[in-house]
Parts: C-alpha cells; sequence; structure tokens
C-alpha cells in the first residue's frame, strides 16, 4: 500500500479471528481495475478512558507510568512493538493499526484529576513509549501539548520519547520545564537513508528533520539524546557512527539504542515487509534476528529482550560505547526532578493543609 509501512493487513492472531480475505467487492479488484491503488484514509475514532495514566512494573524499563494521547500510529513504522496492541480492538496491527487511530481528547483533564488524588507521589512520567505523542494527528488534535501544559503547571517531571520534529511545537512549554530540571527528551533516528527512512518508516519525518529537532531543543536548553531505534541487522546496523556523528554534530549530549523487536504479529509483518523491499537480504535479516533471540524470531523475556544474545548484540555495544565516548556523548542524562511537584486544584478548590 503506497505511503503506508505494512504491506498487509494481517488479523490479529491471538484474539480468535481469522485472517481478513477479499469480500468480493469491487474495491479488492480497484487497482486492477483503475491501475492505481485505492487510497488508504486516515480515520480516528475518540476513546474516552476512565483513567489515563499507565502503570508498569517491568523491571527493564526506567519509569514506571506513562500516558498514550492516541493509540495507533500513522507514522506506520513496520518494526513497532505496539502494533499488536491493535488486536485489543479486533483490528489489524497491520494497516489498520496506522490507519485507523483512537484519541484521548479528555486525556488533560483526566490526568489533572489523577495528580489531584491525595497520596499521588510524583516520579517521570513517559509519553512516547507506545506509539509517538507527535504523529502527524497531533497537529489537528493537539492532545499531547494539553497534556505537557498540566504538566509544566504542576511542575511534573517528564520524559519524552519521538521520531517527529513536530515536538518543536511545543518548544515553549519545554524549555520551561528544562528551567526547572524537569524534561529530558529522546528523538530516535533508525536511518540517515531517506529511501530506507521511506520504507521502514514511511510517515515519520525525515531524518534531518529530527536532526534539526535535537539542535533546536539543545538550542532551548531542553537535553536531549538521540535514540538509535531499533537497530536492525543488516538493514540498519551499517548506519551506527554516522548517526552517531550526525547527532553529536546536532548537539545531542547523550546516545542510547535499542535492537529490533519482534512481538505478536510483528514477526509476520517485519517478514512481509522484507519479502517486498529487501528479498536478496531477506534469509539473512532473520537468521542474525534469530541468533539474537535465542532461536526465536522474539525473546520477550525482561532483561534479554532489550539487550539481544551472542556476538552481534555485544558487537553493537562495543560501537555504541566507541562512538559515544568519541563524541563526548557518553555523559549522564542530567536528573529530572520530583521535588517541585505542585498537586493542581481538586473539585476547583485549593487545599487548606
Amino acid at each position: 500500500m503506497t505511503g503506508r509501512g505494512a504491506p498487509t493487513n494481517l488479523r490479529p492472531t491471538r484474539t480468535g479471528s481469522a485472517e481478513r480475505v477479499l469480500d468480493g467487492d469491487w474495491i479488492d479488484a480497484a487497482e486492477e481495475i483503475d491501475g492505481a491503488a485505492t487510497p488508504l484514509r486516515t480515520t480516528v475514532t475518540i476513546e474516552r478512558p476512565k483513567t489515563i495514566i499507565s502503570r508498569n512494573q517491568s523491571p527493564d524499563i526506567g519509569f514506571d507510568r506513562s500516558i498514550n494521547p492516541y493509540r495507533g500510529c500513522e507514522h506506520g513504522c513496520i518494526y513497532c512493538f505496539a502494533r499488536p496492541t491493535h488486536a485489543f480492538h479486533d483490528l489489524s496491527p497491520g494497516l489498520d493499526f496506522e490507519s485507523k487511530l483512537f484519541a484521548k481528547p479528555d486525556a488533560a483533564k483526566l490526568l489533572r484529576t489523577e495528580l489531584a488524588k491525595r497520596g499521588y507521589t510524583a516520579a517521570p512520567l513517559a509519553i512516547g513509549t507506545n506509539t509517538d505523542g507527535y504523529q502527524p494527528i497531533e497537529r489537528e488534535w493537539g492532545i499531547t501539548r494539553s497534556v505537557i501544559e498540566v504538566l509544566a503547571e504542576t511542575r511534573h517531571p517528564l520524559i519524552i520519547t519521538t521520531k517527529s520534529d513536530r515536538i518543536l511545537h511545543d518548544i515553549d512549554l519545554l524549555a520551561d520545564m528544562a528551567r526547572d530540571n524537569l524534561v529530558g527528551v529522546a528523538i530516535s533516528i533508525t536511518t540517515l537513508d531517506p529511501a530506507v527512512a521511506r520504507t521502514l518508516e514511511p510517515r515519520a519525518p525525515h531524518p534531518r528533520r529530527r536532526l534539526a529537532a535535537i539542535r533546536a531543543l539543545i538550542d532551548a536548553g531542553v537535553p536531549t539524546q538521540v535514540n538509535i531505534s531499533p537497530i536492525i541487522p543488516a538493514i540498519t546496523d551499517h548506519e551506527i557512527e554516522a548517526i552517531m556523528t550526525a547527532a553529536a554534530e546536532a548537539g545531542a549530549i547523550r546516545a542510547s539504542y535499542i535492537l529490533m523487536r519482534l512481538p505478536h504479529e510483528v514477526a509476520p509483518l517485519f517478514r512481509a515487509w522484507l519479502a517486498a523491499h529487501c528479498p536478496d537480504r531477506a534469509d539473512k535479516v532473520m537468521h542474525m534476528v534469530q541468533d539474537i533471540r535465542g532461536g526465536r524470531d522474539n525473546d520477550p523475556n525482561f532483561f534479554s529482550r532489550m539487550k539481544g544474545h551472542g556476538v552481534w548484540p555485544q558487537l553493537i555495544r562495543t560501537r555504541v560505547k566507541r562512538a559515544a565516548r568519541e563524541h563526548g556523548m557518553d555523559r549522564s542524562f542530567p536528573p529530572i526532578r520530583s521535588d517541585l511537584f505542585r498537586p493542581p486544584e481538586r473539585d476547583g478548590q485549593m487545599e487548606l493543609f
């Protein structure tokens, strides 16, 4: 599908749904009849959750709470480990994940309520952990900004991960929070090659725009690191040093990385992507993936899912550490303060004590 990441609308494999098949409608034959693929339009459904802060107890993740203003992501990154979450709605982790989106317009209101609860203790809250808070629909909905406005008002610590320079629309709020050491940002860059990026992450901003975003954030005083994510064997691993150099030139103060993960339906989707875009290397790539993941397409176990097994992950760690040291990006991220938090008003009333 032109302009999309997933080559197919693979149905969920864990909800009892069968593989989606053609229904005989004329739309199924549109490309044959009209000579061009029918454009796949993005739709947005309003979601009304009762709470907005998600909690996790994963021992290999450095935060325990997060907010996802949206469900699904139009960036269309084929490797996205969040794709399987669409199966909970009986939607495809394939094309549905990047075209049938959900927005949570009450997010800021819900956040204010949760922060005002007695006994709430502040700790860094993450945005961009499951789907990108700065995907294209943020332009119209502005939900991520409304959440950050609440966090800035209450001086609540925040960490953001994104692949989009759209974050610069909120640089006023982030610069204000940065003056009190309340925020840290990670800009993810997978490749510097525009041709590769167009197929891997078709609707994410050009890598050079992300590098420009690093520079703008650093110039505004917002501590920003580059996240080389994900590193894909035999596809992007040769770019590690080049990405590190470009990020250092943009002013990034630190570097991190993530090895590609292929949970649940992501594995067959990625295999289909390889067949479509890298048929000459498909077997080699998957052999390396399985070597890293203990003979499987994916390793779900804590800690090892992040680090991988064998010689290749060790080589990647060595290369990243060496490049970070050479470019002065091996520093610790500035500590993010949690002691400045002040609860918002509760039910319109100020606290007496």
